[in-house]
Parts: structure tokens; sequence; C-alpha cells
């Protein structure tokens, strides 16, 4: 169990930029003591002690804001992030290196006992916030879910679900804009929480037109940078002769 955490404290120094030091993650990161009590609790539970599982999640969602039934399946090195409102089924499975925000719902639509009514997701699977993901389908490996899309069928691997109903996008490998949009979103640390290239919010199609005039301004940049070494220059020597003939005009027009 200990080693685990560990795990989980590495995790988070890594996927979250916020984090400052392990102590911070250890002792204010609600996500890690979620997943930690969940582990006892569902220990508790595969050995049928029904109760001591149940209580030691209601305990950890009073502590926590998190809700984890002791019967879900964790694996390794999920991260829940901010946490606060995240609601996961009795018969969920949330599979390596996932992240889920808050306010997400791993849920089910089926009443009826011993079958499988919540979702499957697969290894490195993103949640976005506010997402609602019902019944007993898959989420495939390295999927995404947009913010507050509401899912009610599978999503492939690799695959992007966004809407409501949320509407399934798969991923375009041949895109060059998009490719070159998110890694300009990367270099400036732009994270819109599992919110994707693909969605119809205004506010999103903003946010990408910004991105993509700072991909066309820098392609700009470089190509006159390319220019300039042809001729010989620096980008330095050009802004000072520019700077000289700037000086020079503007004394003519004194004059």
């Amino acid at each position: 169990m200990f080693r685990r955490l560990r795990e989980d404290l590495a995790s988070v120094r890594e996927r979250d930029p916020a984090a400052r030091s392990t102590l911070e993650v250890l002792t204010c990161y609600p996500g890690v003591h979620a997943l930690f009590l969940h582990r006892f609790a569902h220990g508790a539970w595969k050995r049928g002690f029904y109760w001591v599982g149940r209580f030691t999640s209601h305990v950890s969602r009073l502590l926590t804001g998190i809700e984890i039934h002791p019967g879900a399946t964790i694996g390794r090195r999920v991260f829940i992030d901010h946490g606060m409102g995240v609601v996961i089924g009795e018969t969920a499975e949330v599979g390596d290196d996932c992240t889920i925000y808050q306010g997400v719902t791993l849920g089910g639509t089926s009443l009826y006992r011993g079958t499988k009514r919540h979702p499957t997701l697969g290894k490195g699977v993103v949640i976005g916030a506010g997402a609602k993901v019902l019944g007993g389908f898959t989420v495939g490996d390295g999927a995404r879910v947009g913010s507050n899309a509401v899912v009610v069928k599978p999503v492939p691997a690799g695959a992007t679900a966004v809407g409501n109903p949320a509407r399934v996008i798969e991923p375009d490998r041949d895109n060059a804009r998009d490719r070159a949009r998110e890694q300009k979103a990367e270099q400036i640390g732009f994270s819109a929480y599992g919110v994707t290239k693909q969605m119809d919010d205004p506010l999103m199609k903003a946010l990408h037109g910004l991105l993509d005039h700072a991909v066309e301004t820098d392609r700009r940049i470089q190509m006159l940078v390319e220019r300039l070494e042809k001729a010989g220059l620096t980008l330095d020597e050009a802004i000072e002769k520019s700077d000289e003939f700037d000086a020079e005009r503007l004394s003519k027009m004194v004059d």
C-alpha cells in the first residue's frame, strides 16, 4: 500500500505544475487521500467486510469530497485533481495513469444487481471537469472526455468525446495545424482540463484562434530570422539598424 502511495506522490509531482513538494502533495491533495483510503476500503470489501469498506468510503467522502465505492477497481498512478464532487460507482474500473478532474461521475444506468453497471477506463484516459460517463461500457486507452460531456456509449482508444450527448471524434493523425496548435499550447502552459480542439464552445474557439495566431506569428518570425541570416545579419543587428533608420527619418521630418 505504501509503495503505491509513493507512486501516487511521484505521479502527482510529475503531472501537476502546481505541486511544489512531495510533502505538499502528501498533506494537501484530497485525491491522494481518497485513493489511499480507497485501497483500504477495497481490500476490506474484497474480503467480505462490506460494512468496514462502506464506512471507510463514507469517512473518505467526508474528508475529501470524493466518493469512491469500495467495490470500484482503481489502477496505479491515478490522479484525481482537485476532486470535489467526483463519484465513482461500484463496478467502475479505472486503468493505470488516468486523470480525473473535479465533478466527474463514473455512474450507472442500470439498477440490476450483479451486472456491470459502471464504465471501464483504459490506461491513460483523461476525464475533463464535470463530465459524466454513464454505463457499463469501455473508454479506450488514451481517450479523452471533454469538460461537461455526457458519455453514454463506448469511446475508442485515442479518441475524444465532447458535448451533451457526447459525440466521439476519432484522432486525425495528419492534421499539421492541430499538431502545431497543441505544441504551442504545451509551450505556453495552456491546459483546458481535458477540453479538446474540436469542442463547439465559443470560448474554446476563441482560445484556439489565439493559439493559431501565436503559431502563425512564430512561423513568420522564424522565416524573418532565416532571411536575415542569409543576408549576413543577426536579429539584434537588424533591430539596431532599424532603430537607426527610424531615428534618421524622424530627424529629417523635424528639420
